[in-house]
């Protein structure tokens, strides 16, 4: 036997109805999750009042200051009475002024002369070599210059132990011409003291000068110069 099925108990001609209505409830759905905003929760930091109720109080204590002392008194002065039958004595200034008549007498200033050494290269008036007085005073200390040198060279004589031992170089000579025109405190500075022996020598047989002179008082004048001890 064959069951019926009641044509009024077909869903499927529904169908198409519930597709179109769930398709909807859907969209409806999305579009709210999309439009939901959400709000974060602030707190009113004003409102909050956190007190301590550990605080001490500190009591507030108020010095007294004590009132300095006053002042003492000032010592009442004393007055002295001066009698009048007592002699005061009387203080006489006499006068410094002098008469035109006086006669104020001069007093002599000595000036004491100075021991200065003026180097020769700034002195005024070089010392006169024996022979350039004659020269104008412009050319005396290029005059005094020349006649050192050929003195030098006159006098001189190549000591025998440095010529065997070829011993050579540069003696430096420094002296002092006196103000009475004599050599005097003669030394030497050399590499052999046979070289510094015979620079001595000549030096000491220079002739006596005419002093050097400074605002025209003769002065000491030091002077130095080399001496070349050459092998030939």
């Amino acid at each position: 036997m064959q069951k019926k099925k009641n044509p009024k108990a077909d869903l499927r001609k529904y169908s198409g109805l519930f597709l179109a209505a769930g398709l909807c409830l859907i969209l409806f759905i999305s579009w709210q999750a999309i439009e939901f905003k959400s709000y974060e929760r602030q707190y009113d930091l004003e409102s909050l009042n956190v007190e301590d109720d550990d605080e001490e109080e500190i009591p507030i204590t108020e010095q007294i200051k004590t009132p300095p002392p006053p002042p003492p008194p000032p010592a009442p002065e004393i007055i002295e009475v001066v009698e009048d039958e007592e002699e005061i004595e009387e203080t006489i200034i006499e006068s410094t002024e002098t008469d035109q008549e006086e006669v104020v007498e001069e007093v002599e200033v000595l000036e004491e002369e100075v021991d200065v050494d003026v180097p020769f290269a700034i002195i005024e008036d070089v010392p006169l070599f024996p022979g350039c007085e004659r020269v104008p005073k412009s050319d005396r200390r290029k005059c005094f210059q020349e006649q050192i040198q050929k003195h030098i060279s006159k006098n001189f004589r190549y000591p025998e132990i440095a010529q065997e031992m070829g011993i050579q170089g540069r003696v430096f000579v420094q002296f002092m011409i006196g103000k009475d025109g004599n050599i005097s405190g003669i030394r030497t500075r050399g590499p052999d003291k046979n070289l510094e022996k015979e620079a001595n020598r000549i030096i000491s047989k220079l002739p006596r000068m005419t002093p050097g002179k400074q605002r025209g008082r003769p002065v000491r004048v030091p002077f130095s110069i080399p001496i070349t001890f050459r092998l030939q």
